[in-house]
């Protein structure tokens, strides 16, 4: 063989090698997705919720029948309309369009979202084969947006789906999506998984699948669907500064969703886990502060007093690196964990705590209860405005002033007010960027407690001389509290006076 003859076939054999890949690769793409959603499309039904209106309602500040001149063309509009009112004909209903599928076609089960049938007095069901039936909401999930409601299947021609591993997902993957887009009844539609773990700020559970598969008004509370025929998410939101879809499309992960559904199901309600903790996120800063190396875990920013982390001895500060045996990556992680953990029962958690790990055993309460029983509240109060005066400290670009009966009393503060006010804040400082406002206390640095100036004065030098570039401020903002990683400044971090008056 020559060498001329040794490259011609050389490059033949390269030229086999990627027709066989590329065939390869070409194969995972479905050539048509119609067998799949012939057998699918029956388990997807139309949704219609109506909220009734009292036959009077909105009618009341109508003025009277205005009078028109004989013949004019507006005296039989507004006779009509005036009739109408007097004889107590009801207004047109409110309703709204949504999708569902079936989980059960033996009982009647059926999954959709929770803004689908909000408030409304009546819920048809529109099956695949048009018949059109009432059905009952078992219960209901603002948290999640997942709703479960119910429907005589006697005579009823159902067929269930099937929720598989949203786990397994990957960026890439085929999906199709089926829903009732503008009520316009059965539609199907592909795309892949877009991203994963999405929080589009929905609830304290966004963990979303996106997809670029077309989802518009009217799909809500529809399947999305794998290439194996499971159900991997529900399509609940989509982003669109148009109304329509542009490739931006978010469904409820399986996984999330079938607990949720099953508690439904079994009660009528959820019944979430409850650790008793406010948390945050552990930055860069933070993790540097305590120690900790990489960032990771959740920030115990509060515990709530007589909840299970209290009594467990979870404390302010603490980090929790895993619990369950899980492992806390984000500190969103945690919410969820925790959410689907059984009620009492006895939980391993692992926490970072002065430099080292430390196990602890909480029982978990229920998260409903101690909803009803005001245990847990939820948002940030307000900080006050003191004026803007006492004594500057350049290494955090904070105003400060030590809390004194006088201060107490000019600015109404609560008898035995501990820690050191936050009077002014400089603009643009690292401080502010990160939230730190006027009226705030700071009531620890590097998780020591501080009661005066000259303490924070004294743990910041303390901070530089160790060669942090950061401290860690604990705010406590009325009755809510925070940790702040704040970045030090180059100014001296020693202080004169002390800001009494």
């Amino acid at each position: 063989m020559t060498m001329k003859t040794f490259r011609h076939s050389l490059h033949a054999l390269i030229l086999i090698c990627f027709t066989v890949a590329g065939s390869q690769a070409m194969a995972t793409a479905p050539e048509s997705f119609a067998d799949l959603a012939e057998d699918l499309l029956p388990t997807v039904v139309n949704i219609s919720s109506i909220q009734k209106s009292s036959p009077s309602q909105g009618m009341q500040d109508i003025p009277d029948f205005p009078e028109f001149p004989e013949g004019s063309p507006f005296e039989d509009f507004f006779e009509e309309f005036f009739n109408r009112r007097n004889r107590n004909l009801p207004a047109i209903p409110a309703s709204s369009l949504g999708s569902g599928f079936v989980i059960d076609a033996e009982q009647g089960y059926i999954v959709t979202n929770n803004h689908v049938i909000r408030d409304a007095d009546e819920v048809r069901v529109t099956l695949h084969n048009d018949d059109i039936v009432v059905a009952e909401v078992i219960g209901h999930d603002d948290k999640t947006d997942l709703a479960l409601i119910k429907i005589d299947p006697e005579g009823k021609d159902l067929k269930a789906a099937n929720f598989g591993d949203s786990d397994v997902m990957r960026v890439g993957d085929w999906v199709i999506a089926i829903g009732n887009p503008f009520g316009l009844g059965g539609t199907v539609t592909s795309g892949i998984v877009s991203a994963r773990q999405r929080d589009i700020q929905a609830g304290p559970y966004d963990d979303f699948i996106q997809t670029d598969a077309s989802i518009n008004r009217g799909n809500s509370g529809g399947p999305m669907f794998n290439l194996n025929g499971e159900v991997i998410g529900i399509n609940t939101a989509i982003f669109s500064p148009s109304g329509g879809s542009v490739g931006i499309g978010f469904a409820i992960p399986s996984s999330l969703a079938k607990p949720v559904i099953d508690q439904l199901k079994k009660y009528g309600r959820t019944r979430r886990g409850w650790l008793g903790v406010k948390i945050q996120t552990v930055t860069d800063e933070i993790a540097e502060s305590l120690g900790i190396g990489a960032a990771r875990g959740a920030l115990v920013a509060d515990v709530t007093t007589t909840g299970p982390a209290e009594e467990a001895g979870i404390v302010t500060g603490d980090i929790i690196l895993s619990f369950n045996g899980s492992n806390i990556d984000t500190m969103r992680e945690l919410p969820r964990i925790v959410a689907e953990t059984d009620i009492d029962s006895k939980v391993p958690v692992e926490v970072w705590r002065d430099g080292k790990t430390l196990s602890v055993t909480v029982t978990l309460g229920e998260l409903e209860k101690a909803e009803e029983t005001g245990l847990v509240e939820t948002g940030l109060a307000d900080a006050s405005e003191p004026e803007e005066e006492g004594t500057p400290m350049e290494s955090l670009a904070l105003t400060l002033m030590d809390i004194t009966p006088a201060v107490i009393e000019r600015f109404g503060l609560p008898e035995g007010t501990a820690g050191v006010l936050v009077t002014d804040v400089k603009d643009y400082s690292d401080a502010a960027q990160k939230g730190v406002a006027a009226g705030d206390l700071i009531i620890e640095v590097n998780q020591q407690k501080v009661g005066s100036i000259t303490e924070i004065g004294d743990a910041v030098k303390r901070a530089q001389e160790n060669g942090k570039s950061v401290v860690l401020l604990q705010i406590k903002r009325n009755d809510d509290t925070r940790f702040v990683a704040v970045k030090l400044t180059k100014q001296d971090a020693s202080v004169e006076g002390n800001g009494d008056e």
